[in-house]
């Protein structure tokens, strides 16, 4: 028999927590069971509700895993089901931007209807084929405006998960029992794996509908047993808390691509969204310092136009022009440096047809106000913001994408902000955010295997501004740069490798960070990101294993992108290319690590072969310790030249 044991350190929310929790496992009241499948019956989720406590169990392919595990919305609850509805869901959007052009969203639906404690509330549960959401709805009615609220979801695995879980801008912790994490109050998701076949995803989505939930859920532990726990106030009209949410698959790179958390997302708000391009960006901020000849690049006029000639010959949509491009705000302006000649710059772009993306300091401009700020940028000719220093505030988040929007202003989000999982769909503005440790902030960068577990964890709340794509490894190492590595010889990748992290990071906004001159020199090789766009119509994971290596596969029409990544130790992974059309020819271009390259002690050496592939290949990726492999594949005569924005 387990033992239960108080900790009396708990904070006043933790102990309501820890006592719904003992009695939802050992209340012997009668209860009401219901439960629910998956369209494909692979999953089923059994709810139970007795007078004295609310649980769910879970059950994946016939394997349960999770025990009955207690839900709530209130403390000390007196539960009383109402009613009961049942829902079938199977329609299909599309997305502005995103993984998926088109979204299956096909789920099964039950809504009871509870009276708990005297309030009226409707717990609403939705499951998918690869995993489901809890939600509580609150009708307005009287008495409940200005009500606290705790939503609390426990999870209560059949035996000890190992547990992974993102770490600010370090790299994310695990593995490590599921009941240790929990115990480091760590904001999710957090991703479990049960087995070396068995990864399941813990999230929430749509916190932008959950007005009144200022709080990110974070994980945390009661009675031994982990759970999520997030703080809200009941509004005078209905009151929904964010979906949380777990989406399971049998690799947990797959977990990434899951379109549970923006179906659970609200629909999109905009009338209009023709304006919102996804793409991709070149970025001053890693460059300056960089010498191209007799030239330097700097905060000025003359640098920035370098960027934006290199953008518009590559066919390149943005240009990102990061801090220090304004001084100060005094008297409610902005204070531009005079090497930047901001207007002639904005003239300049227009004619190229590249759109600028401006940084904001909050903490040097904040007296500036977000209402004037956005109306100012878009006053500017800006296309976007890149929006600094305010961190994991959502009730600043859910107002800045919103006044972005009404500006028609794209928004990436800097210094590890509020994840927003979902916020894409429903304002598709959001195009990004960094959301963790991305390479070069606080001029670190992160090895192999960080990589790896950033693009399985941090990822799997949505898109990321990794910045990955530095081809000048040698140089930018060599301190050549103001803003290289503070400790010499640490960014250690290759640059197949970081041609490879291009796409396999999903971003609205993929932001390139290296010198255009560094570029020009490996051309044949920045072709495969110059071809690849943004946004896609499918994507894939083909093979992942946490820290080890990963490949994905991405359609744009009738063409593929494919890149593998793997750790310091490299080897091989076999790609079959099941996705393409079967006894259809296409013609495949190959980006390799050369064979004496070394994400160390040769970072730079690369070739390029091409060939011809059918839907019945399976490809070998052979790639060098810390390397990557890419390929770009198309029908048989369809070469595509300009590239994708």
């Amino acid at each position: 028999m387990r033992t239960i044991r108080f900790k009396f350190r708990l904070s006043p929310i933790l102990l309501s927590v820890t006592l719904g929790v003992m009695l939802c496992l050992s209340s012997l009241a009668a209860s009401s069971e219901y439960n629910l499948l998956s369209p494909d019956g692979k999953i089923k989720v059994d709810i139970s509700c007795t007078e004295s406590a609310l649980s769910y169990s879970l059950t994946w392919k016939g394997r349960e895993l999770l025990k009955p595990s207690p839900l709530s919305l209130f403390p000390n609850p007196r539960y009383k089901v109402l009613s009961t509805k049942t829902a079938s869901i199977d329609k299909r959007w599309d997305s502005v931007w995103g993984q998926f052009s088109e979204v299956h969203d096909r789920c099964e639906e039950l809504t009871l209807t509870l009276d708990i404690s005297g309030v009226r509330v409707d717990l609403v549960c939705r499951v998918y084929n690869d995993g489901l959401g809890f939600r509580f709805a609150v009708p307005g009615q009287k008495g409940v405006s200005g009500k606290k609220a705790t939503f609390v979801v426990t999870y209560n695995p059949v035996s000890e998960f190992a547990a992974y879980a993102t770490a600010g801008e370090h790299e994310p912790i695990g593995p490590m029992p599921l009941s240790e994490l929990a115990e480091k109050d760590r904001i999710l998701p957090i991703l479990l794996s049960a087995d070396e076949s068995t990864f399941l995803g813990l999230l929430e989505s749509d916190l932008y509908s959950a007005t009144g939930f200022d709080d990110t859920a974070s994980l945390s532990t009661s009675s031994g047993i982990a759970c999520s726990i997030s703080s809200g106030t009941m509004q005078g009209t209905r009151t929904v808390t964010p979906w949380r949410v777990i989406i399971l698959n049998e690799q947990a790179g797959a977990l990434s691509v899951s379109t549970t958390p923006i179906n659970l997302a609200a629909e999109c708000k905009l009338e209009d969204t023709s304006w919102i391009k996804p793409g991709k960006s070149l970025w001053d901020w890693r460059v300056h310092g960089y010498k191209a000849g007799d030239f330097t690049y700097g905060i000025d006029t003359a640098s920035y136009k370098r960027f934006i000639d290199f953008a518009a010959d590559n066919n390149i949509r943005y240009f990102l022009i990061d801090d220090t491009w304004f001084k100060k705000v005094k008297d409610g302006k902005l204070m531009i440096k005079p090497e930047v000649d901001l207007r002639h710059l904005m003239e300049y772009a227009q004619e190229k047809d590249v759109a600028i993306i401006l940084y904001y300091d909050r903490k040097k401009g904040a007296s500036l106000g977000d209402e004037a700020l956005f109306k100012l940028y878009s006053e500017l000719g800006a296309a976007g913001i890149k929006y600094g220093f305010m961190g994991n505030n959502v009730p600043f988040t859910r107002r800045a994408v919103e006044q972005a929007a009404r500006n028609h202003l794209l928004v990436d989000f800097h210094d590890y902000p509020a994840p927003m999982t979902g916020i894409r769909r429903t304002l598709p503005n959001f195009v990004t955010r960094e959301f963790g440790h991305t390479q070069q902030d606080a001029r670190r960068a992160f090895t192999p295997q960080g990589f790896l577990k950033m693009a399985m964890i941090n990822s799997l709340s949505g898109p990321i501004d990794q910045n990955n794509g530095t081809y000048g490894l040698d140089e930018i190492n060599s301190k050549g740069r103001l803003k290289s590595p503070l400790k010499r010889e640490s960014y250690n990748s290759t640059v197949v490798s970081e041609t490879a992290r291009v796409l396999v990071v999903f971003s609205g906004l993929i932001i390139l960070p290296d010198a255009p001159e560094e570029y020009a020199k490996k051309a044949d090789l920045f072709e495969f990101i110059r071809q690849m766009p943004a946004t896609w119509d499918e994507s894939r994971i083909i093979n992942s294993r946490i820290g080890e290596h990963i490949t994905t596969a991405r359609r744009s029409g009738d063409q593929w992108f494919v890149a593998s990544v793997i750790d310091g130790k490299g080897g091989s992974l076999k790609i079959p290319l099941e996705f393409l059309e079967p006894g259809k020819s296409y013609h495949v271009t190959f980006y390799e690590d050369a064979p004496e390259a070394h994400f160390i002690k040769n970072r730079e050496a690369y070739q390029i072969r091409t060939g011809n592939v059918t839907g019945g290949d399976t490809i070998e990726a052979r790639m060098a310790p810390g390397g990557g492999h890419c390929m770009w594949i198309r029908p048989a005569g369809n070469d595509r030249n300009g590239g994708q924005r």
